[in-house]
């Protein structure tokens, strides 16, 4: 703090800029790691009942136990899609048939589609904050730097004398600038990099979760 008070104001602002951003980026780094956390394990879970179970009104009454995986929003979707052409045919389940003719599988893929779009929106929230920490606070912490370079140099020539003394508390005042953005900015990089890996992994679970589901359908109910 002390070291804080003697800065300059440009440096001042800087300063607080790069704090910002990196409680954003911590708070934000921790959200999503208890986000995608859950979002795998339930959807791990998910997927052995859902096999285990087969019936699909049976995994609709137990969807409350998985809330948090992107797969229930799925299964939902699709599984109310169907039951909209089932009640329109005015048939019992087991003898329901879905015309293709008529777009009813097509119905049902544009609705994994659409759900699947929603879930893989609220899985990237706030990494974009992340992505824009990790490439912009190195250069705000090096405008720190430079000023406090120009501060350094401008003390200099108003002294007449170079110094330790008078120059290495600009320099100090120069280096930290950069310090601290680069402090924001590696755990930024990082937490981006390692959920956009953990978010495609639950994408591909997503896509071939819509394929099978499509599938199942066809085959048990389709003409």
């Amino acid at each position: 703090m002390a070291f804080f008070a003697g800065t300059g104001l440009v440096v001042k602002l800087v300063l607080l800029i790069l704090l910002y951003f990196s409680v954003v980026s911590w708070t934000i780094i921790f959200f999503k790691l208890l986000q995608v956390y859950r979002s795998n394990t339930e959807s791990h879970r998910f997927l052995e009942f859902f096999w285990k179970t087969k019936k699909f009104d049976l995994i609709n009454a137990q969807l409350d136990r998985f809330s948090n995986s992107p797969l229930t929003v799925l299964f939902n979707e699709g599984y109310g899609e169907l039951k909209k052409l089932m009640e329109k045919t005015e048939q019992p389940e087991e003898h329901v048939g879905i015309s293709t003719d008529l777009g009813g599988i097509d119905n049902i893929s544009r609705a994994l589609r659409r759900a699947t779009t929603s879930e893989i929106t609220r899985l990237e929230k706030y990494l974009t904050f992340l992505a824009t920490t990790g490439s912009t606070a190195p250069f705000i912490g090096l405008f720190g730097t430079v000023w406090g370079i120009m501060s350094a140099f401008k003390s200099i020539g108003e002294t007449g004398s170079a110094s330790l003394a008078v120059v290495a508390p600009g320099i100090a005042e120069a280096l930290i600038a950069t310090a601290i953005g680069l402090v924001a900015a590696i755990p930024a990089v990082m937490g981006y990099n390692h959920f956009q890996h953990k978010i495609k992994v639950l994408i591909a679970e997503m896509d071939s979760f819509s394929t099978e589901f499509l599938n199942i359908v066809h085959r048990t109910f389709a003409k």
